[in-house]
């Protein structure tokens, strides 16, 4: 962005770029309104029609020309996907699940278990229960459509700010910023904006909905996630080949890499608890339960374990087993959380009945149906690894 096509910025959405001006919130009285001109726009679009990646959801530059439309539906469902997830493995997953449910009313007729086993090994399971919420939420209230704005969209379960404005300009070509992190550090590396995350987050939606054009303004987000993920890059962005390096005040500084500036982040706690892997005498069969529908792995199958939490330890031993039987402690498995580390005990027993506590039998065969999370899949994968070891002695 050139100085040309860039003029001073509202003194609200200002911060720290020294000599040339502020966009910390803090500028100079007096200060004008800064508009963009439209050519950081036209230029990173001519980029986008040549080089957008190809995503089993995206409707492409050319097919949008040509009049084809971009389905809510796939927008939508794409979009919670992602959340906090990497494109690759959003792919495999999208593509099962339209199979599957091609249309938001066949999603909001599946059933819960249906649906948390089809989304095992995605993570972050509360966006697989707001899935549903919201599929039957758009097909019993809303006649299967969604709504056309991003006001309107954030009132749906699991739909934030981010997701309402992607949707919104995406599949309705609402001329609304949209921000995530790729576009965050896009707009902190142009206006060298030195506010930490998240505090920036103000002004950076500002510059990018002031940058955000009239017409094409899915195909602007697109463009804009595009950018991030393939040339402005969080390590050694490839400054060379990019559409709008030119109006880069982070790049003119060779300081590109030290945008967006975060703040500094606590030790994350650790929390220990029990996994406790019960087989059936003659078939292998594991027993399993139902989490609770709300909380951590909301709704998920697992072996039973202790009630481990974010803020709190779950019970150890084989005192803290749900029925009596010969346990034994067979390893430990250690898993990250968003907020917390993890390390489960895994202890495992035999039994030759039903142990007479909520849950149900499932067979080896059957297994990889179960709504089982990573964290469950690592607890049997290590109860299994210690059983094939006693068999080979």
């Amino acid at each position: 962005m050139t100085k040309k096509s860039m003029r001073t910025m509202p003194a609200r959405t200002r911060g720290a770029e020294g000599p040339e001006g502020r966009l910390d919130g803090r500028g100079p009285e007096g200060s004008q309104p800064e508009r963009s001109d439209g050519r950081f726009a036209e230029a990173l679009l001519a980029w986008y029609d040549r080089h957008a990646r190809v995503l089993p959801w995206r409707v492409s530059p050319a097919d949008l020309a040509a009049g084809i439309r971009p389905d809510p539906y796939r927008v939508w469902m794409s979009e919670i996907m992602l959340q906090q997830t990497t494109v690759a493995a959003v792919k495999g997953y999208f593509a099962s699940f339209t199979e599957r449910w091609p249309t938001v009313e066949a999603l909001a007729g599946a059933a819960d278990a249906e649906v948390m086993g089809a989304w095992a090994g995605l993570g972050y399971y509360a966006r697989a229960r707001n899935l549903l919420a919201c599929a039957r939420d758009v097909a019993s209230q809303r006649g299967g459509r969604f709504p056309e704005t991003a006001a309107e969209l954030r009132s749906l379960p699991g739909v934030g700010e981010y997701t309402s404005a992607a949707i919104a300009a995406i599949a309705f070509d609402e001329p609304v910023a949209v921000v995530d992190g790729n576009i965050e550090r896009i707009a902190t590396r142009i206006a060298c904006i030195e506010t930490p995350l998240p505090a920036a987050r103000r002004p950076i939606r500002a510059l990018v909905q002031d940058l955000t054009p009239a017409k094409r303004p899915g195909d602007f987000a697109q463009a804009m996630m595009d950018l991030g993920a393939t040339i402005c890059t969080p390590r050694r962005p490839a400054c060379v080949l990019c559409p709008v390096g030119e109006g880069c005040k982070a790049r003119r500084q060779g300081r590109q890499e030290l945008f967006p500036v975060k703040a500094a982040k606590g030790a994350k706690p650790a929390r220990e608890g029990a996994a406790f892997v019960l087989r059936r005498t003659g078939d292998g069969a594991v027993w399993l339960r139902r989490r609770p529908p709300s909380g951590m792995l909301g709704g998920m199958s697992e072996p039973p374990t202790t009630d481990w939490s974010s803020r709190a330890d779950g019970a150890t031993g084989a005192e803290a087993a749900p029925v009596a039987a010969d346990w034994r402690l067979v390893g430990f498995v250690r898993h990250g959380f968003t907020h917390f580390d993890l390390t489960l005990e895994v202890w495992t027993a035999e039994a030759g009945a039903d142990p007479g506590i909520d849950g149900w039998w499932a067979s080896p065969s059957t297994l990889d149906g179960e709504a089982l999370p990573t964290l469950m899949r690592k607890v049997l994968e290590r109860a299994a690894a210690d059983q094939a070891g006693a068999a080979a002695i």
